[in-house]
């Protein structure tokens, strides 16, 4: 069963011998919904609920704000080793119950075990320590006397309370990304995580009460209604959402109102750009690990390959052999490579770019739905689409890898710029020249040459145009979450 947490150690209740109620994490106590409300939580392996969790209201929001508000006079006033102390232990005590959170996270997305474990629990850890010692790292411009008379200096400070919406791609990764940050550089948190993926982020704020001050950290479910009333509530002077480009948007005009700071990363269209120097098979078996990681459903996944027409054959016939042999499974399968997709609404908007393909292209492998139980979709590959068909403009975020000809490294570049997306994109050739010429060409955030998808908790993350804005990870995404005040003093 999966578990999350209803006392601040982590722990399910069951208000009934039917399924458990989780309960949000507010001033470092669990608390139901004011007016009760609930929404099943559905396993996406087979499509049924098994567990309900709090849809919150906007007076649940606003006693969330006023618990980070309390929590952030406290944590504002801690010394950096102080915060790097209690992440540090956030970081054990997460480690210690990482088997149990990894089944949670599987159950709330369906995603085998093996992966989980091995590329998003031992990331998720390395982060929570990245943060915690960068909480003891921030740079400053040395004091100086710049008017005579006068010395001046700069502070870098805590920004207040932060309002954070996380998606149902990867929960628990998320909430770390969000989180960890803010409260590393002495702020307080208001979270939401997606109403289809509650449970890891309840269990990992259930266990930060054990660490931080009351308040610090607050966790509230619910829908899209709660997100908004998270968002424009007065209290969060920075709001930060990983979403859709259409939230991010949404997020954005909201925030405005109250001239809030805006952190976005949000939709993505990785153009994969595979040169003919390459060897073939060995390139298309790695693309597609890429492309299918998560069953597609990642911003950044390696969904939209370019490929010089010399090999575009060869090519093709190799990524549609390695998709074959990509296995499709629950977290009971060990030999799964990824499992369903996350929900019904992300099932039919799959299936709907795969009906509408077009009749100038080809479906060359996969395309279909597995059983009639669950979001299981085969690994597909999508041949003859031209650069205006809406699976080359538009984030499928599903298990699906385009492959589109180029003649020349001008055209490569041309193709895949022509998008809205900025967030990420990737470099295959055996030409190093080639390979500096077209990092700096390619108008993204982030530029894998020879590889695909790998993120280390000191490089930042985010991207341009319609993938928004700020960074996460890294030194930069910590100081996302701080703000700049000049002081000066007069001498004598």
């Amino acid at each position: 069963m999966c578990q999350g947490p209803s006392t601040p150690t982590g722990e399910v209740r069951s208000v009934s011998a039917a399924l458990p109620v989780l309960q949000n994490v507010v001033g470092g106590s669990l608390v139901d919904p004011a007016d009760g409300r609930t929404s099943p939580v559905l396993d996406p392996c087979t499509g049924e609920a098994y567990a309900h969790a709090p849809v919150s209201s906007a007076a649940d929001v606003a006693a969330a704000m006023e618990a980070a508000a309390a929590g952030f006079e406290v944590w504002r006033d801690t010394t950096p080793a102080e915060r790097q102390r209690a992440l540090l232990r956030l970081a054990d005590a997460v480690e210690a119950r990482a088997e149990e959170i990894v089944a949670a996270e599987c159950r709330d997305t369906g995603k085998p075990v093996g992966p989980t474990r091995t590329e998003e629990m031992a990331p998720l850890l390395d982060e929570l320590r990245f943060f915690a010692g960068a909480a003891r790292m921030l740079e400053g411009r040395s004091a100086g006397e710049y008017l005579r008379g006068h010395t001046s200096w700069v502070r870098r400070e805590p920004i207040g309370v932060c309002a954070q919406v996380t998606p149902w791609n990867y929960p628990m990764v998320m909430a770390v990304w969000k989180f960890a940050p803010a409260v590393a550089a002495g702020n307080s948190v208001v979270l939401k995580p997606s109403e289809t993926t509650p449970v890891t982020t309840l269990m990992l704020a259930g266990i930060a009460a054990e660490f931080l001050p009351p308040g610090v950290l607050n966790v509230v479910c619910g829908d899209r209604d709660t997100g908004r009333a998270l968002v424009a509530h007065p209290a969060p002077q920075l709001v930060s959402i990983t979403g859709s480009t259409r939230a991010g948007m949404e997020v954005a005009a909201s925030a405005a109102a109250g001239l809030k700071k805006v952190h976005l990363e949000l939709g993505g269209k990785a153009p994969v750009v595979v040169f003919d120097d390459v060897d073939v098979e060995q390139t298309a078996r790695a693309i597609a690990a890429a492309g299918y990681f998560n069953a597609g459903q990642d911003c950044t996944a390696a969904t939209r390959v370019l490929v010089h027409g010399r090999i575009a054959a060869d090519f093709t016939a190799a990524l549609a052999a390695a998709a074959k042999a990509t296995t499709v499974g629950g977290p009971d399968d060990p030999g799964a490579d990824f499992g369903p997709v996350n929900n019904e609404a992300q099932l039919a908007r799959v299936r709907g770019f795969l009906d509408r393909t077009p009749g100038h292209a080809e479906i060359v492998t996969g395309g279909r739905r597995i059983g009639e139980r669950g979001y299981f979709v085969e690994p597909t590959v999508v041949a003859g689409l031209r650069q205006h068909d809406e699976m080359i403009q538009d984030e499928i975020f599903g298990p699906v890898v385009t492959v589109q000809p180029f003649d020349d490294e001008d055209a490569a570049v041309r193709f895949a710029n022509d998008v809205r997306y900025g967030l990420s994109a990737s470099v295959w050739t055996r030409d190093h020249a080639r390979a500096l010429r077209l990092s700096r060409r390619l108008d993204f955030g982030a530029v894998w040459i020879n590889t695909h998808l790998p993120f280390v908790s000191e490089m930042p993350h985010g991207g341009f145009g319609h993938s928004g804005h700020g960074k996460d990870l890294s030194i930069y995404g910590f100081e996302e979450y701080t703000r700049i005040k000049h002081v000066m003093s007069r001498l004598g």
